[in-house]
């Protein structure tokens, strides 16, 4: 029998949706990190870039970006334990989360990896580097991709490593600041993400995941930052077992074939009934307002502002003119009262757009709970938001979509 092979890094958030769905849907599958020669070999030709996770399916299909395969592997598990919520109020409130998951934690994840050293980089040099480069062999691709010359391929496998996992590193602290994370915004990230913290665990102590007894769409986002940097990085680690024990408990779940409910009692394996949402679940929801709508509108704005810039676009152009290039540009706004500037990824806008159709499928009764749940949270407005194209995805790809009367606040 040939399994699906997840291409995948322990280190990488994206890869932890990927591999936290195929856990808890308990799908055999096989791991292998980015330095295995296959994936040089077969999957960035293919996909026309470097990037993480890649699922190759049992049939030899690749399949990149968590979003996609989800919906892919959420068609071979029954109906019970899909991810998606039945169309609801619940399906509109778990695709929140996953855009929040997958997009608004994002600088606390890289603040707390990459400005505690001391801490930190014991582990994750070690983590980067065993992933990055294998003693198989094979590692062609990874000294073309992070340009190393012929001395790489005569360095032992502890400086190897070590000169892999330092170059990875330098990349990615280039991009905390770019994503926001500078000396005068980090003490309200640290804020912030406390805040979030006794928030989720609060909802955590009344039920063990976002819905009730089973994980939806929106778990399998957050479990992207939650695992991969502030889990597992020493730093963010003690943080969260310190302060927030139920989220420690909800990441060792989330990474469970099993419920792993035993603090619960007896759960049922279902939603929360009557399609409801808790008030403690409410109190986060307001949460992701204060933190995220002022970010979300003003990359939506900058995204239809670069569109009317750009009016030579086209449906099926890739966005951003190549697949490596996914910023636009900058944007800025304000938040928590800090000038904020940060890169504009029109990826998100596929988040938006899956909790803006689900939204648009359901009954009057249902649209009119949804708008009464947003608008108190403050983001009532995320239900229409949009820029004057959409955002696709094909052969692996974002590309622009259709045009379409963009929606934005006046």
């Amino acid at each position: 029998m040939t399994l699906p092979v997840l291409y995948a890094m322990r280190s990488s958030l994206y890869s932890a949706k990927a591999r936290s769905y195929l856990v808890k849907q308990r799908i055999d599958y096989i791991e292998r990190p980015p330095g295995d020669p296959r994936y040089g070999e077969q999957v960035v030709p293919e996909i026309g870039r470097w990037i993480l996770p890649v699922l190759q399916t049992d049939d030899g299909r690749l399949i990149q970006d968590t979003a996609d395969i989800f919906d892919y592997l959420d068609q071979l598990v029954p109906i019970e334990r899909s991810a998606n919520p039945p169309l609801g109020v619940q399906r509109v409130v778990s695709d929140l989360f996953a855009l929040f998951g997958s997009e608004g934690l994002m600088r606390p994840a890289l603040h707390f990896r990459w400005n505690f050293d001391d801490l930190n980089m014991p582990f994750v040099a070690e983590d980067f580097g065993r992933g990055l480069f294998l003693p198989i062999g094979g590692n062609e691709d990874v000294k073309s991709t992070f340009n190393f010359g012929p001395d790489l391929a005569t360095a032992n496998q502890a400086e190897a490593r070590a000169e892999v996992s330092n170059f990875a590193a330098q990349r990615m602290r280039k991009l905390t600041v770019e994503l926001g994370v500078t000396p005068e915004t980090i003490p309200e990230i640290e804020r912030s993400y406390s805040e979030f913290l006794a928030l989720f665990a609060a909802h955590l102590e009344t039920a063990p995941y976002l819905l009730g007894g089973r994980p939806t769409l929106g778990d399998f986002s957050l479990i992207g930052p939650l695992y991969a940097h502030l889990a597992r990085d020493a730093a963010p680690a003690m943080i969260m077992r310190r302060e927030a024990w139920p989220v420690w408990r909800w990441v060792e779940r989330m990474n469970s074939p099993i419920a792993d409910t035993g603090e619960y009692g007896d759960v049922p394996d279902e939603l929360f009934a009557d399609d409801s949402i808790p008030a403690t679940l409410r109190a986060l929801l307001e949460y992701v307002g204060a933190e995220f709508a002022d970010d979300l509108i003003a990359h939506v704005q900058f995204i239809d502002q670069w569109l009317a810039d750009n009016d030579e676009v086209e449906a099926g152009d890739v966005v951003g003119g190549k697949a490596t290039r996914r910023s636009l540009g900058k944007t800025q706004w304000t938040w928590r009262g800090i000038p904020m500037e940060t890169h504009v990824i029109p990826y998100r806008l596929l988040h938006l757009q899956r909790l803006q159709a689900d939204f648009a499928a359901l009954d009057s009764a249902d649209q009119a709970e949804v708008r009464e749940i947003f608008a108190e949270a403050g983001i009532e407005f995320f239900l229409e938001l949009r820029a004057r194209r959409r955002v696709e995805r094909d052969n692996n790809r974002e590309v622009w979509g259709a045009a379409q009367d963009p929606v934005l606040p006046v």
